[in-house]
């Protein structure tokens, strides 16, 4: 069995590596790859992420865009920091890009509030 730390740490590592690699590779079919692995990545964050919540249903709010679509934003954002990183590499595009980067960074912290596992009664308290 893999140990928590590695596990939990995988699909960081995923979107990572994937955007490491957009911003130093040239070849179109390593960038295709790396694309890959990043939307990968997003996604076993997303399933994890979903398995998690611990709002009930009942308190969400439906909102103007599709789950699906919605579970993937800060992504988005951050892959579109990714591009701007590489795409202009100047300071303007740098400004562009770690704002981006950031505003992707606040809604996943945003969002790990409602996303623990919460412990049971019957788990907190084994002998009663």
């Amino acid at each position: 069995m893999i140990a928590k730390s590695v596990y939990e740490a995988l699909p960081f590592s995923y979107i990572s590596i994937g955007s490491a690699c957009i911003l130093m590779l040239e070849q179109k079919a390593a960038i295709f790859f790396a694309m890959v692995v990043f939307a990968l990545g997003a996604k076993i964050y997303n399933m994890r992420s979903q398995n998690r919540r611990t709002d009930p249903v009942r308190k969400r709010k439906p909102g103007k865009i599709p789950a699906s679509l919605y579970n993937f934003v800060p992504f988005i954002y951050l892959f579109t920091a990714t591009v701007v990183f590489k795409l202009y590499p100047t300071k303007f595009g740098a400004m562009i890009g770690t704002g981006l980067m950031v505003y992707s960074l606040y809604i996943l912290i945003q969002r790990s509030s409602n996303r623990r596992h919460s412990l049971s009664n019957s788990q907190c308290y084994p002998n009663m």
